[in-house]
């Protein structure tokens, strides 16, 4: 019941920003663009998009070393090709990440491998994103001149840094008062993980891999706006449309949606760009990421997975929830 309440919420959240969306725009200027798409450029971002995840899996994989098991980059890369399946075409029953918890523990590492791997992963990607964010600032002022929209961008970079803080904060020392309380022992427990991971070679590398993941965000965002023959630049996509991804990794919505389309819009008009392009480029985002999580399904299937395994998966990973 607590689910299905909490997934009504995030509906009814992306379904009126979606709407409040659409009224800003003219509809049938959008209907033409999207029939007039340049399919090689939905091409590239297609492409772009499976680099991506194999990128992912790269990262995955040197944080699942790290805290003590063993994953072949082979089952890394289709692991989060499912996830990519979960996260986007049944955010309502399993989400990508639970779905590749279950798959890791039930695949030999552990439920507090699992859990702790993909939290890990988690921060690392948000982390990097901040960073980025955070680093373009500048540029990005420049562009963008509202006071309020301004202090926003700031807020939201600046406080997602605190937050990947915050968490590294957890492990610096073993504190007994964080022992008290399930969440806080396991907060740390994964804190102390990643500070070993900041200590190590693969550090770097994930660091690295990180970066290039939303490098190759901007450049999917950049091919959707070429394919829609939007007037924007790449250096103008990499300064406004990474602030956007970052305010719709808050877990408010349907995979994004809604919160994703808002936001655009808003920075490409703060940015003196037409609102429509902000638009199409979010949709044709959110589309060929469905796309590639239809790709995932397929790798799901075919590694003999059933339907019947989702009851599975929402009855392990309640049941587990944090390691013990």
């Amino acid at each position: 019941m607590r689910r299905l309440l909490l997934f009504l919420i995030k509906a009814a959240v992306s379904a009126l920003l979606l709407y409040l969306s659409l009224r800003r725009v003219n509809l049938s200027t959008v209907g033409q663009r999207l029939s007039a798409l340049d399919l090689r450029w939905i091409v590239f971002v297609l492409i772009m998009l499976c680099v991506q995840i194999g990128l992912g899996a790269l990262r995955w994989r040197d944080i699942v070393a790290i805290c003590g098991a063993k994953l072949h980059l082979s089952t890394a890369l289709r692991y989060t090709f499912i996830g990519q399946f979960f996260s986007q075409i049944l955010p309502s029953t399993v989400g990508g990440d639970a779905a590749r918890i279950w798959l890791l523990a039930r695949g030999g590492a552990g439920w507090p491998t699992a859990i702790y791997s993909v939290l890990i992963d988690r921060v690392a990607g948000v982390s990097a994103l901040a960073v980025v964010v955070v680093a373009c600032l500048p540029w990005t002022l420049n562009l963008i001149h509202d006071p309020v929209a301004r202090a926003a961008l700031a807020a939201i970079g600046f406080g997602a840094l605190g937050a990947a803080l915050v968490f590294l904060s957890l492990g610096v020392q073993h504190l007994r008062i964080m022992e008290r309380w399930w969440l806080t022992r396991h907060l740390a427990a994964a804190s102390r993980l990643a500070w070993r991971l900041c200590r190590s070679a693969a550090g770097a590398r994930v660091a690295v891999l990180s970066f290039a993941i939303h490098f190759v965000t901007v450049s999917v965002a950049w091919g959707a706006a070429m394919a829609a023959h939007a007037s924007i630049d790449f250096v103008q996509v990499l300064f406004l449309v990474l602030p956007v991804i970052l305010i719709a990794t808050v877990p408010i919505s349907i995979a994004g949606w809604g919160v994703r389309e808002s936001a655009m819009i808003l920075a490409f008009s703060y940015a003196g760009l037409a609102e429509s392009d902000g638009l199409i480029v979010s949709i044709l985002y959110g589309i060929t990421i469905l796309g590639v999580g239809a790709i995932g399904g397929m790798v799901w299937i075919a590694s003999g997975y059933r339907w019947s395994s989702l009851k599975t998966i929402e009855a392990d990973t309640h049941a587990h929830g944090p390691p013990a």
